[in-house]
């Protein structure tokens, strides 16, 4: 599942609006909704055309609007920020922007540390609270992550990301129970995004609420038709109902988008052992075991042990 980090956009427009990483991951690179900055008119009318053009080329960049590496994106905003006239309004999404970056390159100590200054200059800025919490779940550091999302959500309580955020990290603290209940919210919230109902999906199979969870899944293969999570998650439901050729067939599926899913190859094996097949299976445990040396015990976890 992936991150839900959200990028700023400076605008060159002179309005601004307020507004937007199984871990199969919930990455730095989700779903990004635009949010304008100002631009001063009085500072644009005072440049020249070279400064101008200059400065709009570093907004681009800054954006992400030009699709390129997370080092364009690092140096358009870095110019931004060492730029004159800038506004603290500007400067916060920048150096959200910034940390974005950062943390695409998994540098995530130089991510915090430019979400914290995006929160000096903007404390009401929902934004960096989120994509912090999401470097701090990087780092392992669960609580500090719950933290962040709780005042992301606080600052805007209809911020269904940070709900997706907040499950994907209570998930990971064992915390089935209180991940539901935050992917719940975030389904409200945000009904059309696949990876919100697939990580209710998985949440609900190893809570053993497999039909509730079964439906979950279709909808989301419904919403996005090609995800290898959603097709694994499936298969750990038709897996723990007994039901192991559609298993396979599940399983088989997420394999076919990924080749390297150890989840699915462990999870295939155990369901082709049940059916009889003990030689395939045995070469899917091994090849699930070569990509990821402690698949079994994440299985046994999820309460399935061959």
């Amino acid at each position: 599942m992936p991150d839900f980090a959200e990028l700023a956009s400076v605008s060159r427009l002179g309005k601004f609006n307020m507004g937007f990483g199984r871990s199969y991951s919930f990455v730095t690179a989700g779903v990004a909704l635009l949010v304008a900055v100002s631009v001063a008119r009085s500072w644009a009318a005072a440049e020249d055309t070279k400064q101008l053009d200059s400065r709009l080329l570093n907004i681009e960049q800054c954006n992400g609007s030009d699709h390129k590496t997370p080092e364009s994106q690092i140096a358009g905003c870095t110019a931004l920020i060492n730029g004159p006239h800038e506004t603290a309004l500007v400067l916060a999404v920048a150096y959200n922007n910034r940390g974005n970056a950062y943390s695409a390159t998994g540098d995530y100590d130089r991510a915090i540390a430019d979400y914290d200054l995006a929160i000096k200059f903007n404390p009401a800025y929902e934004k960096p609270f989120n994509n912090r919490g999401i470097a701090y779940q990087k780092k392992g550091d669960y609580d500090r992550a719950i933290e962040d999302f709780d005042q992301a959500i606080k600052l805007d309580a209809d911020y269904g990301l940070a709900f997706a955020n907040r499950a994907q990290t209570y998930q990971k603290k064992s915390n089935f129970v209180r991940a539901a209940q935050d992917y719940d919210a975030a389904i409200r919230l945000e009904p059309k995004l696949e990876a919100i109902w697939n990580g209710r999906c998985w949440v609900r199979a190893i809570l053993g609420q497999l039909q509730a969870a079964l439906e979950d899944c279709n909808t989301a293969l419904l919403l996005k038709s090609d995800d290898a999570a959603a097709y694994d998650s499936r298969g750990l439901i038709h897996l723990k109902m007994g039901e192991f050729a559609s298993a396979i067939d599940d399983y088989t599926a997420a394999l076919r988008i990924d080749p390297k899913l150890a989840s699915s190859f462990y999870g295939r094996g155990l369901a082709r052992i049940k059916k009889g097949d003990v030689a395939a299976g045995n070469s899917d445990l091994a090849a699930a075991k070569g990509l990821e040396a402690n698949v079994a015990d994440l299985f046994s976890h999820y309460g399935v042990a061959r």
